[in-house]
Order: C-alpha cells, then structure tokens, then sequence
C-alpha cells in the first residue's frame, strides 16, 4: 500500500490508462492535456511535438473563449482568429475596448510558447504523433463540457477543407493525421504567421478607435425613440451596421502612427515563417513513407482527402522566394503610376511604418516614402502554382502557410 500511494503523484501526471493523445484530447480537454504534457520530466521528440501542438490548439481556444464572452460570434473578414465561426453567446456584457488588442497579444504569447519545444526536435527525428482530428474540441463557451459545434471540424473544417467540407459524405468521421519531424517545421512557421498578424494588429492598436465606436453608437441609441432601439429594423440594417462598425474601426486605427518595434516584430516573424516552411518541404521532400500525411510530397497521399498535385512543394517554394525577397526589399511590388525597374519596398513598409492614410494610397501621395527603383517581382511564379492547384490557390494557401 505505501508504494501505491507513493505511484498516485505519477499515475496523475499521466493519461489515463495509457491512452492516446486523441483519446485524452477528446475526453480531457485542450487545457488539462496541456497541463499534463507540461508535467513529462523527460519528454521525447513525440512528447515536444505533442505539447507545441496542443498549445497552439490552447491558444486558438483561448482566443474563440474571449470572442464568445463579449459577443464577437460572428466571422470577422479574413482576420485570423477572428473569422472562424462560433456558437452566439445570448447575453454578452459590453465589450471591454482593450479586449481585442489583449487577444492579440495572448496570441503572440501563446505562438512563442507553442514554438519552444518545436525548436528542439532535429529535423532527422523519427517520432511520430497520430492525432484524429475528429477528438479536437475548443471549449467556446468555457463550461468544461463537448458541446454541440464545438469540434475543430465544425468550427475549421469548411477552412480547412473548402468545398470538399460541403461534399463529405453524412456522419463521416474526421481523417486521423501521423505528424512528424517535417510537419514539426511546418506548425512552427504557421505560430510565425499567427504571431506576425497579431503584431500587426497591436502595431495599429485598435483600443482608442474600438472606445470611439462604442461611444458614437451609445449616443444615437440614446437619441433614438424608444431609447436603445437604433435603426436596426432588418436583417440587412444589423448586418450593415456591423459592417460599418469593423470598417470605421480598421481604417481609423490604420490611421495613427503605429508601433514601430510591433511592425519590426511581424517582418522579422515573416521571414522566419519562410525559413520554417522552406525547411518542411526540404524534410518532407526526403521522406519515403507514406503514412497518413498532413502535407505529402510527391509520392505520398495527405490524409486529409485534399488533392495536393505533384510538383506543389516546388511550385510554392518559389512563391516563398518571391515573399521572402519582397520582405527583404531584393524585390520591389509594382506600383500602376510607375513603369519600368521601380515600385513598393515592401520591407520597408514593416521597417519604417507610417500612418495608413487610404486616399493617399489610392491616389499615390501616402507610396512616394516606399518607391524606388530595383528588380520588380514578377506574377509568374504566382500563377503558376495557381495554374497546378486549379481554382483552389486561397484555400491551398491556408493549408501550405
């Protein structure tokens, strides 16, 4: 008996009756199999790509819970983290104005915790990591249970999969996917994407616009007959108001002088989620199973029933050229007031950022600091990985980071 009470310590840091990883998911929870992971002494190259992934998990969920608690349910554009759809939430308080850049910044965390044990598995690892996606669930709502539209598949599928999502078969169950060494490169450049957007985000700090909005919107709810009814009558009038609201909110904060060491933060994270992704097609190039992939090479089939054409990797690792040596200013974006050798440094946008005044754009004005002359970036390495994956170059975007 004293050595089964001495055990418990060590019987409670582990799963269950040994159970998987998608076992433990599905019952536990992101949060308590993070904590659990957190908890191996000495964790193997499995174990570091388990924990990196589940906190990359734990850090969208977080996010989704701080959207359902003030009420921004609905999908917000093309915002990471912000357009994934989730359940309403009936009785929202008042949103606080901080909350968006707070979310933000929680993200940055979240993306750099998740990316430290990534960084200590070799590119020649072996492990494997087999996770059915099917017992992810975010706890939206942060009631500790599996709710209704609360699966990874209901609130990313039609993301993740494209109309291949509204094609599946009825009550078929989500594909289970063997990560490994290669797929280690791949999640550590998709946390340098989510962290360079969200420093993006807190370089154009939305607090003072969010405070702006809410107050010009409590006054005509004031002035309004009843008080408090606004001039929503239709379902069109709700929807062109929370347009306008998100509108107003982007071009005014893009307005204000931003954050330059936020700015430097997302171009130097952009170019590392270039590396990162170069370096997964360099691993999964050298790979000769073909075993449940998340992403294949040539002689492989993903896993996740998405068509990749052969020669993908090559076509998108020279679209990865082009962003990298637009990031670095070796090439220059074209500009429609300039002929010849001359356009936009792209990398000095992030390098040297100034207030985003939209007519100045539009016009020119606000482009003069960013011109100069050099090497124009052409749209041929572009159309021709849009040429090989069809009419699905946005959707394969997301998926290839």
């Amino acid at each position: 008996m004293r050595h089964f009470f001495l055990a418990l310590p060590l019987l409670a840091a582990t799963p269950a009756f040994a159970e998987t990883l998608s076992e433990e998911l599905s019952r536990a929870g992101i949060a308590a199999t993070e904590t659990r992971l957190e908890q191996v002494k000495a964790p193997t190259d499995a174990d570091r790509f388990a924990l990196g992934g589940v906190r990359f998990l734990a850090t969208i969920e977080h996010a989704l819970q701080t959207r359902w608690r003030v009420g921004l349910t609905e999908s917000l554009g093309m915002i990471p983290l912000l357009r994934l759809p989730i359940a309403e939430n009936p009785a929202p308080p008042p949103m606080d104005p901080r909350t968006i850049p707070t979310l933000f910044a929680e993200v940055v965390t979240g993306m750099d915790a998740a990316r430290m044990p990534l960084s200590g598995i070799p590119a020649t690892s072996d492990f494997g990591v087999e996770l059915d996606l099917s017992s992810v669930w975010f706890d939206v709502n942060a009631n500790g249970a599996r709710d209704a539209g609360e699966d990874l598949l209901d609130i990313a599928g039609p993301m993740i999969l494209g109309w291949e999502w509204q094609a599946r078969e009825p009550g078929a169950t989500g594909p289970v996917i063997r990560f490994d060494a290669a797929d280690a490169a791949w999640l550590s450049a998709y946390t340098h994407l989510l962290a360079g957007i969200a420093e993006v985000v807190l370089a154009y700090d939305p607090t003072a616009s969010i405070d702006r909005m809410q107050k010009a919107n409590a006054a005509a709810l004031a002035l309004s007959d009843p008080p408090g009814t606004g001039g929503f009558e239709s379902v069109y009038d709700r929807e062109f108001g929370a347009f306008t609201d998100i509108a107003y909110v982007i071009l005014d904060a893009l307005h204000q002088t931003p954050d330059k060491a936020r700015a430097a933060s997302a171009h130097a994270h952009f170019l590392k989620m270039v590396a990162d992704n170069r370096d997964f097609w360099v691993r999964v190039a050298a790979e000769t199973d073909n075993d449940r992939e998340w992403l294949p090479n040539d002689a492989q089939t993903s896993a996740m029933g998405i068509e990749v054409p052969p020669a993908t990797g090559a076509h998108w690792m020279a679209v990865l050229d082009d962003a990298e040596a637009l990031l670095k200013g070796e090439k220059l974006a074209p500009w429609w007031r300039v002929n010849g050798a001359a356009g936009i440094d792209i990398g000095r946008l992030f390098l040297d950022p100034r207030p985003v005044d939209l007519p100045g754009w539009i016009q020119g004005a606000a482009v003069t600091p960013y011109l100069r002359k050099g090497t124009l970036v052409d749209a041929e390495n572009w159309a021709a990985f849009e040429n090989l994956v069809g009419g699905q170059a946005m959707l394969m975007t997301v998926f290839l980071n």
